[in-house]
């Protein structure tokens, strides 16, 4: 009754002259005609066009850029003119590509003597002058010393404001400004007017090939002056064209009738059929104060087609349930029940025959999540021990500066406890120093003794060990004197993996355990695991064991469900194998199905195998901890990965179209990609599968398929289901485009956009897929 109110009185609010999926900015002249320096404007639309810093970035400044103890160049440095990236000078002229990096890119900026390279090759410079650009991926950090102090501070805060300002833009915002920068770029004599040649060149660099009888009917029909040249409105609206959704509109029209304009009963119809939970009218009603860019119809409690692309482009309408963004889950359960981002050889940047050591590959892990790292420690010159991957060309980094590092960065992210994974090679004495670092340097965050000395074998929980950290490693037997001689808790390699020949006095140290260090070990005491019996021995949760990816697979064949009963109450970490010479990776999922808490992978190496950890610790806040699925929980549960039992779902995806996918070759202006969309799906094994859709030729930019995928799953709750996008090639491998990958449980249903990342996990905005999704239960 309401609805049909609202349909006999109700007039069309007037739209806004430009649709949601770009901002009414993006004409190229300005409004007065005056300035052409177009670029400025996006800045202005930040609001930051007046602020100081930001200015004086963009007059560039002359920064020291330190490599090495000798290797000090002074570089031009300046912030360009869309406000989201910065153009250095390179001694050699490389690719313009190459002379550029990205706001959206930096993992973080820090003042000071405040990473490696600084500590170690800036002394010359005061720390006050001094700032580290930190970059996601495995971009080297920027370590840079500027004239003066205030000059260093200008850098921080300016960047620290772009940074704010970027992470807070809708997505309509960042779609502005990147056909903003584009429409610069292909405005070759930057006059403020775009001809047809440079209109076809903003369409190569938009990643469509659009066939020219067609390019130029649609620039005739902009060019109301009849001038050959599109300048204000006239591009404007050739944008609005170029950028129109027509499946959007298809979906809005279906709910919003002749009228062209959604209710807010018409809003929650939407939304039911979306499947969304809490979808109520007071819900749509929100929906409309929050989304719609028309205030009369706002006022009105009307949704334009505006308001509605901006609600489906923003985190409300994406397959990420949002609400599993922040920590969500029960957070007081044993350690054992929890799935923990770890990491293997944490130490290294590259491979594990050559590569380089550093601290700041402890932060970049942390920054990803991580909450258990790999301490690789042998003995060191001056009585100090090492770090290094051991009998190879890895270089050195200092025990001290590792754990310096874990007590400044171990937090930033989560709050929750991080496991220091101790591969002990050193004798007794330099033990005893390691004890002492980790004491002095950790102070109370450090666990030196049972939290609950009524049940001192009981796992504690992650919130009871907020902010602290735990040491794995060997424990000297109650029962032995204190100079007793045990295992090493060097990881387990089968003989046939890896062939280490040791002097014997190096063997003969890595057998004692000095009783300083192993006090500190509390709850997670290294051991290992040989066999598991049908009816295993009563559990000992304080105990970990190692085991390489080889013999934990093995565990899984034979084993099945003894060993997921065993995950239940006593933690596993799993390790890839030795002859991994380039720090390749394994599959974690075979060893989640199973129930293993510390699946520790090679975060230096991107792949799918980090994508896919990436997308099991994307919920709960990022936190690291990940809460197992009930049937890995219990201790007497009956689950076996191998035999999950029949199909209880169907996940039904409907690919639909793609938009601003980025060119893969920006050198070559007619390289254009021809995107498929895979979908793939990694559970248990009989779970597993991919299907894709054909491939779209020559149209990165707004690509349709409209094809449906579907899947049938025997165990859900373990499943993650990753979108991958690639640039078809008949005669050699597909190229990658981009992914997202997550847990099917935080899956939402209906009409959603897919935000794709980059290889090294940076997001790709404003690259987005849009698909339909079905999730049915029996």
């Amino acid at each position: 009754m309401l609805c049909g109110r609202w349909r006999s009185c109700r007039r069309r609010p007037e739209e806004p002259s430009v649709p949601a999926q770009v901002a009414t900015s993006v004409a190229l002249a300005p409004p007065d005609g005056g300035s052409r320096r177009p670029g400025l404007r996006a800045l202005k639309k930040m609001g930051l066009t007046e602020d100081e810093d930001v200015r004086a970035m963009l007059q560039g400044s002359r920064l020291c850029k330190i490599r090495s103890r000798t290797w000090h160049k002074e570089r031009l440095y300046r912030l360009q003119e869309d406000g989201l990236s910065v153009w250095f000078q390179r001694r050699i002229p490389r690719a313009p590509s190459q002379h550029i990096f990205f706001v959206q890119h930096i993992e973080a900026v820090r003042e000071g003597h405040q990473s490696e390279g600084l500590r170690r090759f800036g002394g010359a410079f005061p720390p006050a002058r001094c700032l580290t650009i930190a970059f996601k991926g495995r971009r080297k950090n920027l370590d840079l010393a500027a004239a003066t102090a205030e000059e260093a501070q200008r850098w921080v805060r300016g960047l620290a404001k772009l940074r704010a300002r970027l992470d807070a833009m809708s997505q309509r915002e960042r779609l502005d400004h990147w056909i903003h920068a584009y429409l610069h770029r292909a405005d070759s004599d930057q006059d403020s007017k775009m001809s047809f040649k440079e209109i076809k060149s903003l369409l190569r660099m938009v990643n469509v090939d659009m066939n020219d009888m067609y390019a130029y009917r649609l620039f005739k029909e902009c060019d109301h002056s009849n001038n050959e040249r599109l300048e204000g409105a006239e591009i404007e609206e050739f944008l609005r064209r170029l950028l129109k959704r027509p499946e959007l509109e298809e979906i809005f029209h279906r709910y919003s009738g002749e009228d062209r304009v959604l209710s807010a009963p018409e809003l929650l119809e939407f939304l039911e059929d979306q499947r969304e939970d809490g979808a109520t009218l007071a819900h749509a009603q929100k929906l409309i104060h929050t989304y719609e860019l028309n205030e009369t119809a706002k006022q009105h409690e009307l949704m334009t087609l505006d308001g509605f692309m901006m609600y489906l482009l923003s985190p409300e309408g994406a397959a990420l349930d949002p609400a599993h963004t922040c920590v969500f889950q029960d957070m007081g359960q044993p350690l054992s029940h929890y799935f923990i981002s770890s990491s293997h050889n944490t130490y290294l940047t590259d491979s594990q025959i050559g590569g380089l050591s550093s601290t700041e590959a402890y932060v970049r892990a942390f920054a990803q999540g991580c909450r258990c790292v790999e301490l690789d420690c042998w003995e060191g010159p001056g009585g100090e021990p090492i770090i290094y991957h051991g009998h190879t060309l890895t270089s050195k980094i200092l025990f001290r500066d590792v754990v310096q590092t874990v007590r400044d960065h171990a937090f930033t992210l989560s709050p929750y406890p991080v496991i220091l994974s101790l591969e002990n090679h050193c004798g007794l004495e330099q033990q005893a120093v390691m004890a002492h670092h980790l004491r002095t340097i950790l102070g109370d965050a450090l666990v030196t003794q049972g939290l609950d000395m009524q049940n001192p074998e009981e796992l504690p929980s992650p919130e009871q060990l907020k902010g602290r950290v735990l040491v794995k490693g060997k424990k000297l037997p109650a029962a032995r004197s204190e100079d007793g001689r045990i295992l090493s808790d060097q990881e387990e390699e089968e003989e046939e993996e890896e062939e280490e020949v040791e002097a014997a006095e190096q063997r003969r140290r890595a057998k004692q355990i000095s009783p300083e260090l192993s006090a500190l070990v509390v709850y997670c005491c290294a051991t290992r695991l040989r066999t598991l019996r049908p009816n295993p021995v009563p559990p000992q949760p304080c105990q970990v064991s190692s085991l390489s990816e080889r013999k934990a697979k093995k565990l899984i064949r034979e084993a099945g469900n003894s060993f997921v009963r065993h995950n239940a109450h006593q933690l596993t970490r799993v390790y890839p194998l030795g002859l991994r010479m380039n720090s390749a990776n394994y599959s974690p999922q075979e060893m989640w199905n199973s129930g293993c808490q510390l699946v520790a992978l090679n975060f230096q190496t991107p792949g799918y195998e980090m994508d896919l950890n990436a997308g099991r610790f994307l919920i709960n806040g990022q936190c690291g901890y990940v809460l197992k699925p009930a049937c890995l929980r219990q201790p007497d549960t009956t689950f076996d990965p191998e035999c999950p039992g029949p199909p209880r779902t169907t996940l039904t995806i409907q690919v639909l179209t793609a938009q601003q996918l980025p060119k893969l070759n920006t050198e070559k202006p007619n390289s254009i990609v021809d995107p498929l969309v895979r979908v793939e799906v990694h559970g248990v094994p009989a779970d597993c599968a991919r299907k894709e859709t054909n491939y779209v030729l020559n149209n990165g930019f707004n690509p349709r398929w409209g094809q449906t995928l579907q899947f049938q799953l025997r165990a859900p709750e373990l499943a993650l289901v990753r979108f991958v996008v690639e640039d078809y090639d008949a005669t050699s491998p597909n190229d990658f485009v981009g992914q997202f990958t997550l847990p099917l449980d935080s899956l939402k249903q209906g009409y959603r956009h897919i935000h794709l990342l980059s290889k090294d996990g940076a997001s790709l905005s404003p690259a987005t897929l849009f698909v339909h999704i079905r999730v049915q239960r029996f």
